[in-house]
Protein backbone atom coordinates (compact mmCIF):
# COMPACT_ATOMS: atom_id res chain seq x y z
CA UNK A 1 0.00 0.00 0.00
CA UNK A 2 1.03 3.31 -0.57
CA UNK A 3 1.85 5.68 2.40
CA UNK A 4 0.08 9.28 2.58
CA UNK A 5 3.41 10.74 2.40
CA UNK A 6 4.54 9.15 -0.75
CA UNK A 7 0.90 9.74 -2.58
CA UNK A 8 1.68 12.97 -5.06
CA UNK A 9 -0.30 15.76 -4.52
CA UNK A 10 -3.52 17.15 -6.53
CA UNK A 11 -2.57 19.86 -8.19
CA UNK A 12 -4.59 22.80 -7.07
CA UNK A 13 -7.75 24.59 -8.84
CA UNK A 14 -6.10 27.25 -10.44
CA UNK A 15 -7.82 30.99 -9.14
CA UNK A 16 -11.50 31.42 -10.87
CA UNK A 17 -10.96 34.32 -12.93
CA UNK A 18 -14.32 36.61 -13.84
CA UNK A 19 -13.84 38.93 -16.51
CA UNK A 20 -16.38 41.56 -17.89
CA UNK A 21 -16.50 42.88 -21.59
CA UNK A 22 -19.38 43.84 -24.40
CA UNK A 23 -21.60 41.12 -25.66
CA UNK A 24 -21.15 40.63 -29.33
CA UNK A 25 -22.80 37.85 -29.87
CA UNK A 26 -25.52 35.74 -28.26
CA UNK A 27 -25.02 32.10 -26.77
CA UNK A 28 -22.97 30.15 -24.27
CA UNK A 29 -19.64 28.34 -25.18
CA UNK A 30 -17.45 26.23 -23.00
CA UNK A 31 -14.26 24.84 -23.97
CA UNK A 32 -9.98 25.08 -24.18
CA UNK A 33 -8.87 28.61 -25.19
CA UNK A 34 -6.51 28.92 -28.26
CA UNK A 35 -4.24 32.28 -27.63
CA UNK A 36 -4.25 33.97 -30.85
CA UNK A 37 -0.83 35.89 -31.91
CA UNK A 38 -0.09 38.90 -29.00
CA UNK A 39 1.02 42.22 -30.33
CA UNK A 40 4.13 41.48 -27.66
CA UNK A 41 7.07 39.35 -27.71
CA UNK A 42 9.93 39.23 -24.89
CA UNK A 43 12.78 39.60 -25.69
CA UNK A 44 16.20 39.82 -23.76
CA UNK A 45 19.33 42.13 -23.85
CA UNK A 46 22.04 39.83 -23.97
CA UNK A 47 25.73 40.58 -24.51
CA UNK A 48 27.46 38.25 -26.83
CA UNK A 49 31.57 37.67 -27.78
CA UNK A 50 32.73 38.33 -31.14
CA UNK A 51 33.26 34.53 -31.84
CA UNK A 52 29.23 34.32 -31.21
CA UNK A 53 29.05 37.40 -33.97
CA UNK A 54 28.97 35.03 -36.92
CA UNK A 55 26.62 32.00 -35.72
CA UNK A 56 24.05 35.06 -34.83
CA UNK A 57 24.09 36.47 -37.63
CA UNK A 58 23.48 32.87 -39.16
CA UNK A 59 20.80 32.72 -36.63
CA UNK A 60 19.37 35.56 -37.97
CA UNK A 61 19.47 34.79 -41.89
CA UNK A 62 17.65 31.30 -41.07
CA UNK A 63 14.91 33.66 -39.10
CA UNK A 64 14.31 35.31 -42.33
CA UNK A 65 14.10 32.01 -44.46
CA UNK A 66 11.55 30.35 -41.84
CA UNK A 67 9.64 33.75 -41.59
CA UNK A 68 9.47 34.01 -45.92
CA UNK A 69 8.22 29.68 -45.65
CA UNK A 70 5.27 30.47 -43.21
CA UNK A 71 4.09 33.74 -44.84
CA UNK A 72 4.20 31.59 -48.52
CA UNK A 73 2.36 28.82 -46.53
CA UNK A 74 -0.32 31.21 -45.33
CA UNK A 75 -0.22 33.01 -48.62
CA UNK A 76 -1.08 29.70 -50.54
CA UNK A 77 -3.69 28.39 -47.82
CA UNK A 78 -5.91 31.92 -48.17
CA UNK A 79 -5.60 31.69 -51.83
CA UNK A 80 -7.01 28.18 -51.68
CA UNK A 81 -9.35 29.13 -49.52
CA UNK A 82 -10.60 32.03 -50.80
CA UNK A 83 -8.88 32.91 -54.19
CA UNK A 84 -6.34 33.89 -55.40
CA UNK A 85 -6.39 37.57 -55.69
CA UNK A 86 -7.17 37.37 -51.57
CA UNK A 87 -3.77 35.27 -51.18
CA UNK A 88 -1.89 38.66 -52.76
CA UNK A 89 -2.26 40.18 -49.75
CA UNK A 90 1.00 38.94 -48.38
CA UNK A 91 3.25 40.07 -51.66
CA UNK A 92 3.76 42.95 -48.99
CA UNK A 93 5.34 41.07 -46.52
CA UNK A 94 7.72 39.27 -48.57
CA UNK A 95 8.60 42.06 -50.19
CA UNK A 96 9.34 43.83 -46.77
CA UNK A 97 11.42 40.22 -45.84
CA UNK A 98 14.09 41.52 -48.60
CA UNK A 99 14.68 44.77 -47.63
CA UNK A 100 18.20 45.23 -47.85
CA UNK A 101 18.49 48.04 -45.61
CA UNK A 102 16.98 46.76 -42.82
CA UNK A 103 18.78 43.22 -42.64
CA UNK A 104 22.14 44.91 -43.50
CA UNK A 105 21.56 47.56 -40.70
CA UNK A 106 21.01 44.62 -38.06
CA UNK A 107 23.88 42.94 -39.65
CA UNK A 108 25.91 46.16 -38.85
CA UNK A 109 25.00 46.86 -35.44
CA UNK A 110 25.18 43.37 -34.34
CA UNK A 111 28.59 43.42 -35.13
CA UNK A 112 29.14 47.01 -33.93
CA UNK A 113 27.13 46.36 -30.56
CA UNK A 114 27.86 42.87 -29.85
CA UNK A 115 23.93 41.79 -28.35
CA UNK A 116 21.87 39.30 -29.14
CA UNK A 117 20.19 39.66 -33.02
CA UNK A 118 16.75 39.10 -31.12
CA UNK A 119 17.13 42.90 -29.35
CA UNK A 120 19.10 44.60 -32.17
CA UNK A 121 16.37 43.29 -34.70
CA UNK A 122 14.07 44.72 -32.18
CA UNK A 123 15.51 47.99 -31.76
CA UNK A 124 15.87 48.49 -35.35
CA UNK A 125 12.17 47.59 -36.02
CA UNK A 126 11.07 49.89 -33.50
CA UNK A 127 12.63 52.81 -35.16
CA UNK A 128 11.35 51.59 -38.87
CA UNK A 129 7.71 51.57 -37.80
CA UNK A 130 8.48 54.99 -36.20
CA UNK A 131 9.49 56.16 -39.33
CA UNK A 132 6.85 54.86 -41.38
CA UNK A 133 3.80 55.95 -38.90
CA UNK A 134 4.77 59.47 -39.71
CA UNK A 135 5.24 59.17 -43.51
CA UNK A 136 2.28 61.71 -45.03
CA UNK A 137 1.78 59.12 -48.35
CA UNK A 138 -0.98 57.08 -46.63
CA UNK A 139 -0.32 53.61 -48.60
CA UNK A 140 3.40 53.64 -47.55
CA UNK A 141 1.70 54.33 -43.78
CA UNK A 142 -0.23 51.30 -44.37
CA UNK A 143 2.87 49.32 -44.33
CA UNK A 144 3.25 49.85 -40.71
CA UNK A 145 1.12 47.09 -40.01
CA UNK A 146 2.40 44.53 -42.44
CA UNK A 147 6.05 45.69 -40.82
CA UNK A 148 4.95 45.10 -37.30
CA UNK A 149 3.56 41.91 -38.55
CA UNK A 150 6.73 40.41 -40.02
CA UNK A 151 8.67 41.73 -37.13
CA UNK A 152 6.97 39.24 -34.81
CA UNK A 153 7.13 36.64 -36.92
CA UNK A 154 10.92 36.84 -37.44
CA UNK A 155 10.99 37.79 -33.63
CA UNK A 156 8.86 34.65 -32.66
CA UNK A 157 11.52 32.50 -35.16
CA UNK A 158 14.31 34.47 -33.67
CA UNK A 159 13.09 33.58 -28.84
CA UNK A 160 11.27 29.82 -30.26
CA UNK A 161 7.63 31.90 -29.09
CA UNK A 162 4.90 30.11 -30.80
CA UNK A 163 3.13 31.48 -33.75
CA UNK A 164 -0.46 31.16 -33.21
CA UNK A 165 -3.05 31.38 -36.01
CA UNK A 166 -6.52 30.15 -36.77
CA UNK A 167 -5.13 27.36 -39.21
CA UNK A 168 -3.73 25.63 -35.85
CA UNK A 169 -6.74 24.97 -33.82
CA UNK A 170 -7.22 21.14 -34.60
CA UNK A 171 -10.55 20.74 -31.94
CA UNK A 172 -13.53 22.85 -30.55
CA UNK A 173 -11.59 26.00 -28.97
CA UNK A 174 -12.29 29.08 -27.81
CA UNK A 175 -10.36 32.33 -29.71
CA UNK A 176 -8.59 34.50 -27.43
CA UNK A 177 -6.95 37.91 -29.23
CA UNK A 178 -6.18 41.39 -28.99
CA UNK A 179 -8.14 41.79 -32.34
CA UNK A 180 -9.74 39.70 -35.23
CA UNK A 181 -8.66 41.47 -38.76
CA UNK A 182 -11.85 41.11 -41.25
CA UNK A 183 -9.85 37.80 -43.21
CA UNK A 184 -9.23 36.27 -40.06
CA UNK A 185 -13.56 36.56 -39.24
CA UNK A 186 -14.26 35.97 -43.07
CA UNK A 187 -13.01 32.28 -42.60
CA UNK A 188 -13.93 31.64 -39.23
CA UNK A 189 -16.79 29.14 -40.62
CA UNK A 190 -14.16 26.82 -42.18
CA UNK A 191 -12.60 26.82 -38.45
CA UNK A 192 -12.97 24.83 -35.03
CA UNK A 193 -14.21 27.92 -33.61
CA UNK A 194 -16.95 27.53 -30.61
CA UNK A 195 -16.46 31.20 -29.33
CA UNK A 196 -13.96 34.39 -28.86
CA UNK A 197 -13.11 37.06 -27.07
CA UNK A 198 -11.07 39.83 -28.10
CA UNK A 199 -9.28 43.04 -25.77
CA UNK A 200 -10.98 45.63 -27.95
CA UNK A 201 -13.56 46.22 -29.98
CA UNK A 202 -17.49 47.01 -29.82
CA UNK A 203 -20.94 46.09 -29.84
CA UNK A 204 -20.92 47.09 -33.01
CA UNK A 205 -17.65 46.75 -34.93
CA UNK A 206 -16.77 44.75 -37.60
CA UNK A 207 -15.87 41.14 -35.87
CA UNK A 208 -19.27 41.41 -33.52
CA UNK A 209 -20.80 41.59 -36.56
CA UNK A 210 -19.35 38.46 -38.30
CA UNK A 211 -19.65 36.42 -35.20
CA UNK A 212 -23.37 37.20 -35.32
CA UNK A 213 -23.64 35.96 -38.98
CA UNK A 214 -21.91 33.14 -38.00
CA UNK A 215 -23.67 31.92 -34.55
CA UNK A 216 -20.55 32.04 -32.83
CA UNK A 217 -20.74 33.22 -29.14
CA UNK A 218 -18.21 36.29 -28.41
CA UNK A 219 -17.50 39.04 -26.09
CA UNK A 220 -15.19 42.09 -26.96
CA UNK A 221 -14.18 44.51 -24.98
CA UNK A 222 -12.41 42.79 -22.25
CA UNK A 223 -8.84 44.41 -22.16
CA UNK A 224 -6.27 42.40 -21.17
CA UNK A 225 -7.73 38.86 -21.94
CA UNK A 226 -5.08 38.07 -24.03
CA UNK A 227 -2.44 38.80 -20.92
CA UNK A 228 -4.63 36.68 -18.32
CA UNK A 229 -5.99 33.54 -20.21
CA UNK A 230 -3.09 31.45 -21.60
CA UNK A 231 -3.89 28.82 -24.46
CA UNK A 232 -5.34 25.44 -22.45
CA UNK A 233 -7.09 27.11 -19.92
CA UNK A 234 -10.66 25.75 -20.01
CA UNK A 235 -12.55 29.06 -20.67
CA UNK A 236 -16.33 30.05 -20.19
CA UNK A 237 -18.24 32.69 -23.09
CA UNK A 238 -21.36 34.12 -22.37
CA UNK A 239 -21.82 36.13 -24.76
CA UNK A 240 -25.50 37.35 -24.03
CA UNK A 241 -24.01 38.77 -20.61
CA UNK A 242 -20.81 39.85 -21.82
CA UNK A 243 -18.80 37.48 -18.57
CA UNK A 244 -16.09 35.38 -19.54
CA UNK A 245 -14.94 33.13 -17.09
CA UNK A 246 -11.06 31.08 -16.58
CA UNK A 247 -10.97 28.20 -14.66
CA UNK A 248 -14.48 27.87 -13.92
CA UNK A 249 -15.59 24.87 -11.39
CA UNK A 250 -17.46 21.90 -12.19
CA UNK A 251 -20.10 23.34 -10.50
CA UNK A 252 -20.07 26.68 -13.04
CA UNK A 253 -19.36 23.95 -16.01
CA UNK A 254 -22.77 22.20 -15.46
CA UNK A 255 -24.98 25.36 -15.37
CA UNK A 256 -23.47 26.94 -17.99
CA UNK A 257 -23.71 23.40 -20.36
CA UNK A 258 -27.19 23.33 -18.99
CA UNK A 259 -27.74 27.33 -20.10
CA UNK A 260 -26.24 26.60 -23.46
CA UNK A 261 -29.06 23.36 -23.98
CA UNK A 262 -31.60 25.89 -23.14
CA UNK A 263 -30.51 28.44 -25.36
CA UNK A 264 -29.91 26.13 -28.20
CA UNK A 265 -33.54 24.27 -27.64
CA UNK A 266 -34.87 27.94 -27.67
CA UNK A 267 -33.66 28.24 -31.19
CA UNK A 268 -34.61 25.25 -32.32
CA UNK A 269 -37.94 25.86 -31.56
CA UNK A 270 -37.88 29.34 -33.07
CA UNK A 271 -37.32 27.80 -35.87
CA UNK A 272 -40.53 26.41 -36.46
CA UNK A 273 -42.20 29.83 -37.03
CA UNK A 274 -39.54 30.22 -40.05
CA UNK A 275 -41.99 29.65 -42.87
CA UNK A 276 -44.71 31.36 -40.89
CA UNK A 277 -45.15 35.21 -42.12
CA UNK A 278 -44.11 37.85 -39.84
CA UNK A 279 -47.43 39.13 -38.95
CA UNK A 280 -48.94 40.50 -35.78
CA UNK A 281 -51.97 38.69 -34.08
CA UNK A 282 -54.02 42.10 -35.63
CA UNK A 283 -52.81 41.59 -39.06
CA UNK A 284 -50.34 43.66 -39.85
CA UNK A 285 -47.26 42.03 -41.74
CA UNK A 286 -43.63 43.08 -41.31
CA UNK A 287 -40.60 42.26 -43.82
CA UNK A 288 -38.08 39.91 -41.87
CA UNK A 289 -34.98 40.04 -44.04
CA UNK A 290 -30.70 38.98 -43.19
CA UNK A 291 -27.42 41.44 -43.30
CA UNK A 292 -24.90 39.07 -45.41
CA UNK A 293 -21.12 40.05 -45.89
CA UNK A 294 -19.97 36.91 -47.50
CA UNK A 295 -22.59 35.14 -50.32
CA UNK A 296 -21.28 31.86 -48.24
CA UNK A 297 -24.17 33.37 -45.68
CA UNK A 298 -27.15 32.90 -47.80
CA UNK A 299 -27.85 29.12 -46.96
CA UNK A 300 -28.03 30.62 -43.22
CA UNK A 301 -30.14 33.36 -44.15
CA UNK A 302 -32.41 30.88 -46.02
CA UNK A 303 -32.27 28.20 -43.05
CA UNK A 304 -33.43 30.88 -40.66
CA UNK A 305 -36.52 31.61 -42.96
CA UNK A 306 -35.80 35.14 -43.72
CA UNK A 307 -37.65 36.98 -46.42
CA UNK A 308 -34.68 37.91 -48.53
CA UNK A 309 -31.30 40.26 -47.85
CA UNK A 310 -32.08 43.82 -46.03
CA UNK A 311 -28.10 44.42 -46.23
CA UNK A 312 -25.50 42.84 -48.48
CA UNK A 313 -22.18 44.59 -47.61
CA UNK A 314 -19.52 45.01 -50.35
CA UNK A 315 -16.64 46.49 -48.86
CA UNK A 316 -15.33 42.92 -48.55
CA UNK A 317 -14.34 42.70 -52.25
CA UNK A 318 -11.82 45.85 -51.40
CA UNK A 319 -10.46 45.08 -48.24
CA UNK A 320 -7.06 43.13 -47.82
CA UNK A 321 -5.95 43.29 -51.61
CA UNK A 322 -3.35 44.99 -53.02
CA UNK A 323 -5.52 45.38 -56.18
CA UNK A 324 -8.82 46.64 -56.96
CA UNK A 325 -12.06 44.20 -57.78
CA UNK A 326 -12.95 44.34 -61.48
CA UNK A 327 -16.62 44.98 -63.15
CA UNK A 328 -16.63 41.11 -63.90
CA UNK A 329 -15.41 40.51 -60.89
CA UNK A 330 -18.04 41.83 -58.97
CA UNK A 331 -21.06 41.28 -61.25
CA UNK A 332 -20.31 37.72 -60.86
CA UNK A 333 -21.16 37.92 -56.87
CA UNK A 334 -23.99 40.17 -57.18
CA UNK A 335 -25.44 37.58 -59.86
CA UNK A 336 -25.28 34.76 -58.03
CA UNK A 337 -26.29 36.38 -54.54
CA UNK A 338 -29.12 37.85 -56.38
CA UNK A 339 -30.04 34.14 -57.95
CA UNK A 340 -29.18 32.03 -54.91
CA UNK A 341 -31.87 34.37 -52.58
CA UNK A 342 -34.83 34.21 -55.28
CA UNK A 343 -37.67 34.70 -55.40
CA UNK A 344 -36.57 37.24 -52.52
CA UNK A 345 -34.93 40.35 -53.25
CA UNK A 346 -31.10 41.62 -52.17
CA UNK A 347 -30.62 45.42 -51.06
CA UNK A 348 -27.23 45.95 -52.17
CA UNK A 349 -25.40 48.79 -50.54
CA UNK A 350 -22.54 50.71 -52.67
CA UNK A 351 -19.00 50.58 -50.97
CA UNK A 352 -18.83 51.72 -47.69
CA UNK A 353 -15.20 52.76 -47.42
CA UNK A 354 -13.49 55.24 -45.20
CA UNK A 355 -13.25 55.87 -41.71
CA UNK A 356 -10.53 52.87 -40.64
CA UNK A 357 -11.68 50.77 -44.18
CA UNK A 358 -8.89 51.68 -46.91
CA UNK A 359 -8.07 50.62 -50.55
CA UNK A 360 -4.13 49.88 -50.36
CA UNK A 361 -4.05 50.34 -53.61
CA UNK A 362 -5.62 54.23 -53.43
CA UNK A 363 -3.34 56.84 -51.91
CA UNK A 364 -5.54 58.03 -49.42
CA UNK A 365 -4.13 61.57 -47.42
CA UNK A 366 -4.65 61.07 -43.92
CA UNK A 367 -7.31 62.72 -41.84
CA UNK A 368 -7.07 63.48 -38.58
CA UNK A 369 -11.20 62.24 -37.60
CA UNK A 370 -11.09 59.52 -40.09
CA UNK A 371 -15.13 58.91 -39.28
CA UNK A 372 -16.35 62.34 -40.06
CA UNK A 373 -14.52 62.40 -43.05
CA UNK A 374 -13.88 60.73 -46.30
CA UNK A 375 -16.28 57.81 -45.63
CA UNK A 376 -19.12 55.99 -47.62
CA UNK A 377 -20.83 58.41 -50.19
CA UNK A 378 -18.39 60.91 -50.16
CA UNK A 379 -15.85 58.59 -50.75
CA UNK A 380 -17.39 57.16 -53.74
CA UNK A 381 -18.16 60.61 -55.17
CA UNK A 382 -14.23 61.37 -54.84
CA UNK A 383 -13.35 58.21 -56.50
CA UNK A 384 -16.57 58.52 -59.95
CA UNK A 385 -14.49 55.39 -61.84
CA UNK A 386 -14.45 53.38 -58.84
CA UNK A 387 -17.85 54.16 -57.73
CA UNK A 388 -19.57 53.46 -61.90
CA UNK A 389 -17.75 50.29 -62.13
CA UNK A 390 -19.74 49.14 -59.27
CA UNK A 391 -22.64 50.33 -60.36
CA UNK A 392 -22.79 49.06 -63.54
CA UNK A 393 -21.91 45.73 -61.95
CA UNK A 394 -25.04 46.23 -59.80
CA UNK A 395 -26.80 47.06 -62.40
CA UNK A 396 -25.65 43.66 -64.80
CA UNK A 397 -26.50 41.74 -61.85
CA UNK A 398 -30.23 43.28 -61.68
CA UNK A 399 -31.28 41.44 -64.75
CA UNK A 400 -30.46 38.00 -62.71
CA UNK A 401 -33.10 38.63 -59.86
CA UNK A 402 -34.81 40.95 -57.65
CA UNK A 403 -31.89 43.66 -56.85
CA UNK A 404 -32.28 47.30 -54.95
CA UNK A 405 -29.82 49.65 -55.03
CA UNK A 406 -29.01 51.61 -51.47
CA UNK A 407 -26.75 54.68 -51.03
CA UNK A 408 -24.55 54.36 -47.61
CA UNK A 409 -23.57 58.01 -45.34
CA UNK A 410 -26.34 59.97 -47.02
CA UNK A 411 -25.83 63.21 -45.21
CA UNK A 412 -28.07 65.65 -47.58
CA UNK A 413 -29.98 65.76 -51.17
CA UNK A 414 -26.79 67.25 -52.84
CA UNK A 415 -25.10 63.76 -52.05
CA UNK A 416 -27.79 61.69 -53.38
CA UNK A 417 -28.41 63.94 -56.97
CA UNK A 418 -24.98 63.52 -57.61
CA UNK A 419 -25.01 59.61 -57.14
CA UNK A 420 -28.20 59.42 -58.86
CA UNK A 421 -26.07 61.51 -62.00
CA UNK A 422 -23.42 59.15 -61.83
CA UNK A 423 -25.66 55.89 -61.75
CA UNK A 424 -27.56 57.20 -65.17
CA UNK A 425 -24.50 57.79 -66.91
CA UNK A 426 -23.38 53.94 -66.07
CA UNK A 427 -26.83 53.13 -67.36
CA UNK A 428 -25.96 55.14 -70.80
CA UNK A 429 -22.46 53.27 -70.79
CA UNK A 430 -24.28 49.89 -70.30
CA UNK A 431 -27.09 50.90 -72.91
CA UNK A 432 -24.18 51.83 -75.47
CA UNK A 433 -22.44 48.63 -74.79
CA UNK A 434 -25.81 46.87 -75.43
CA UNK A 435 -25.68 44.91 -71.71
CA UNK A 436 -29.21 44.75 -70.14
CA UNK A 437 -30.26 45.95 -66.86
CA UNK A 438 -33.38 46.72 -64.92
CA UNK A 439 -34.33 49.81 -66.14
CA UNK A 440 -36.69 50.07 -62.66
CA UNK A 441 -33.90 49.47 -60.25
CA UNK A 442 -35.24 50.62 -56.34
CA UNK A 443 -32.78 53.53 -54.98
CA UNK A 444 -32.86 53.71 -51.47
CA UNK A 445 -30.70 55.71 -49.18
CA UNK A 446 -29.59 55.22 -45.52
CA UNK A 447 -30.32 57.25 -42.77
CA UNK A 448 -27.12 57.04 -40.93
CA UNK A 449 -26.07 60.62 -40.38
CA UNK A 450 -28.60 63.19 -37.99
CA UNK A 451 -28.46 65.83 -41.07
CA UNK A 452 -30.33 62.80 -43.07
CA UNK A 453 -32.88 61.73 -40.03
CA UNK A 454 -33.62 65.77 -39.87
CA UNK A 455 -34.61 65.97 -43.55
CA UNK A 456 -35.69 63.39 -44.55
CA UNK A 457 -38.85 64.89 -46.54
CA UNK A 458 -36.32 66.63 -48.82
CA UNK A 459 -34.33 63.31 -49.55
CA UNK A 460 -37.69 61.60 -50.19
CA UNK A 461 -38.29 63.06 -53.99
CA UNK A 462 -35.08 61.21 -54.83
CA UNK A 463 -35.22 57.42 -53.53
CA UNK A 464 -37.83 54.60 -53.26
CA UNK A 465 -37.03 53.62 -49.71
CA UNK A 466 -35.20 54.47 -46.74
CA UNK A 467 -32.80 52.08 -44.64
CA UNK A 468 -31.91 53.24 -41.03
CA UNK A 469 -28.47 52.18 -40.36
CA UNK A 470 -28.71 52.58 -36.22
CA UNK A 471 -25.38 51.31 -35.79
CA UNK A 472 -23.49 54.82 -37.35
CA UNK A 473 -26.79 56.77 -36.34
CA UNK A 474 -26.26 56.28 -32.68
CA UNK A 475 -22.54 57.02 -33.02
CA UNK A 476 -22.64 59.93 -34.43
CA UNK A 477 -25.88 60.79 -33.07
CA UNK A 478 -24.41 60.37 -29.38
CA UNK A 479 -20.79 61.34 -30.53
CA UNK A 480 -19.79 57.61 -29.57
CA UNK A 481 -17.26 56.11 -31.26
CA UNK A 482 -19.24 52.66 -31.68
CA UNK A 483 -15.96 50.63 -31.99
CA UNK A 484 -13.94 52.38 -28.59
CA UNK A 485 -14.44 49.74 -25.62
CA UNK A 486 -13.39 52.47 -23.36
CA UNK A 487 -16.45 54.70 -23.99
CA UNK A 488 -18.92 51.24 -24.63
CA UNK A 489 -21.12 52.78 -21.81
CA UNK A 490 -22.65 55.36 -23.59
CA UNK A 491 -23.35 53.99 -26.59
CA UNK A 492 -26.80 53.83 -26.25
CA UNK A 493 -29.29 52.71 -29.18
CA UNK A 494 -32.50 52.93 -26.79
CA UNK A 495 -30.86 56.61 -25.83
CA UNK A 496 -34.30 59.35 -25.77
CA UNK A 497 -32.67 61.01 -29.10
CA UNK A 498 -31.98 58.15 -31.25
CA UNK A 499 -35.83 57.13 -31.05
CA UNK A 500 -36.93 60.49 -31.42
CA UNK A 501 -35.05 60.60 -34.93
CA UNK A 502 -36.22 57.29 -35.43
CA UNK A 503 -39.75 57.63 -34.80
CA UNK A 504 -38.93 61.31 -37.45
CA UNK A 505 -37.89 59.33 -39.51
CA UNK A 506 -40.44 56.38 -40.20
CA UNK A 507 -43.38 58.99 -39.47
CA UNK A 508 -42.13 61.35 -42.37
CA UNK A 509 -41.88 58.72 -44.57
CA UNK A 510 -44.82 57.21 -44.69
CA UNK A 511 -46.18 60.62 -44.94
CA UNK A 512 -44.41 60.70 -48.33
CA UNK A 513 -45.36 56.89 -48.92
CA UNK A 514 -42.05 55.67 -48.85
CA UNK A 515 -41.31 52.18 -47.02
CA UNK A 516 -38.80 52.21 -44.13
CA UNK A 517 -36.21 49.59 -42.82
CA UNK A 518 -33.67 49.40 -40.45
CA UNK A 519 -29.93 47.58 -41.20
CA UNK A 520 -28.76 48.19 -38.02
CA UNK A 521 -27.64 45.77 -34.95
CA UNK A 522 -30.90 47.71 -33.30
CA UNK A 523 -33.12 45.59 -35.49
CA UNK A 524 -32.42 42.25 -34.04
CA UNK A 525 -32.40 43.17 -30.29
CA UNK A 526 -36.04 41.66 -29.34
CA UNK A 527 -36.73 44.51 -26.75
CA UNK A 528 -35.90 47.07 -28.86
CA UNK A 529 -37.86 45.66 -31.86
CA UNK A 530 -40.60 45.85 -29.87
CA UNK A 531 -40.53 49.44 -29.91
CA UNK A 532 -39.81 49.45 -33.43
CA UNK A 533 -42.98 47.45 -34.25
CA UNK A 534 -44.88 50.02 -32.32
CA UNK A 535 -43.05 53.06 -34.54
CA UNK A 536 -44.53 51.44 -37.82
CA UNK A 537 -41.17 50.07 -38.87
CA UNK A 538 -42.00 47.99 -42.05
CA UNK A 539 -39.22 46.25 -42.65
CA UNK A 540 -36.32 44.70 -40.26
CA UNK A 541 -33.05 43.03 -41.41
CA UNK A 542 -30.56 42.01 -39.11
CA UNK A 543 -27.95 38.75 -38.86
CA UNK A 544 -29.86 35.63 -40.09
CA UNK A 545 -29.69 33.82 -36.29
CA UNK A 546 -31.95 36.89 -34.92
CA UNK A 547 -34.33 36.48 -37.55
CA UNK A 548 -36.51 33.63 -36.12
CA UNK A 549 -36.87 36.00 -32.43
CA UNK A 550 -37.87 39.03 -34.06
CA UNK A 551 -40.45 36.93 -35.74
CA UNK A 552 -41.80 35.64 -32.93
CA UNK A 553 -41.99 38.81 -31.23
CA UNK A 554 -44.13 40.56 -34.36
CA UNK A 555 -45.88 37.60 -34.10
CA UNK A 556 -46.73 37.73 -30.74
CA UNK A 557 -47.18 41.51 -30.12
CA UNK A 558 -50.77 42.69 -31.75
CA UNK A 559 -49.96 46.67 -32.82
CA UNK A 560 -52.11 48.09 -30.31
CA UNK A 561 -49.59 46.92 -27.75
CA UNK A 562 -46.67 47.76 -29.28
CA UNK A 563 -47.82 51.69 -29.94
CA UNK A 564 -48.32 51.80 -25.89
CA UNK A 565 -44.56 50.55 -25.23
CA UNK A 566 -43.68 53.27 -27.70
CA UNK A 567 -46.02 56.08 -25.86
CA UNK A 568 -44.42 55.01 -22.68
CA UNK A 569 -40.63 54.81 -23.51
CA UNK A 570 -40.68 58.54 -25.23
CA UNK A 571 -41.74 59.48 -21.65
CA UNK A 572 -38.67 58.17 -19.94
CA UNK A 573 -35.57 60.31 -19.68
CA UNK A 574 -32.38 57.64 -20.11
CA UNK A 575 -31.73 55.28 -22.11
CA UNK A 576 -30.90 52.38 -19.45
CA UNK A 577 -34.25 53.39 -18.13
CA UNK A 578 -36.00 52.67 -21.75
CA UNK A 579 -34.21 49.40 -22.28
CA UNK A 580 -35.14 48.10 -18.85
CA UNK A 581 -38.90 48.55 -19.18
CA UNK A 582 -38.42 47.63 -22.71
CA UNK A 583 -36.99 44.27 -21.19
CA UNK A 584 -39.77 43.76 -18.72
CA UNK A 585 -42.88 44.35 -21.22
CA UNK A 586 -41.04 41.63 -23.22
CA UNK A 587 -40.72 39.63 -20.78
CA UNK A 588 -44.63 40.09 -20.03
CA UNK A 589 -45.48 39.92 -24.16
CA UNK A 590 -43.15 37.55 -25.35
CA UNK A 591 -42.37 35.09 -22.20
CA UNK A 592 -39.77 33.16 -23.61
CA UNK A 593 -37.63 35.34 -25.19
CA UNK A 594 -37.57 37.53 -22.22
CA UNK A 595 -35.75 35.33 -19.70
Amino acid sequence: MTSPASRKPKSPQPKILRLSGIPASAGVAVGPAFLMDTHHVEVVKRPLKAAQVPPEIARFEEALIQTRREILDIQKKIATDLGIEHGEIFDAHLMLLEDRSLIEEVIQRLKKEKLGVEWIFSEVLKRYVRTFSRIEDEYMRERTGDLEDVGRRILRNLTGAKRASLTDIQKQAIVVAYDLSPSDTATMHRRNISGFVTDIGGRTSHTAIMAKSLEIPAVVGLEGATRQIHSGDLVIVDGTSGTVIVHPDREMVRNYEALRKKLLDLDEALLKVKNLPAETPDGRRVTLLANIELPEEIPSVIAHGAEGIGLYRTEFFYLNREDLPTEEEQYQAYRHVAKAIQPHSVIIRTIDLGGDKFISKLKIPHEMNPFLGWRGIRFSLGQPELFKMQLRAILRASVHGKIKLMYPMISGVEELRQANRLLDQARKELTQQRKKFDPDLEIGAMIEVPSAALTVDLLADEVDFFSIGTNDLIQYSLAVDRVNEKIAYLYEPAHPGVLRLIQKVIEVAHERELWVGMCGEMAGEPALALILLGMGLDSFSTSAVQVPRIKQVIRSVPTFLAKEVVKEALKMPTGRDVEAFAKARLHQLVPELGD
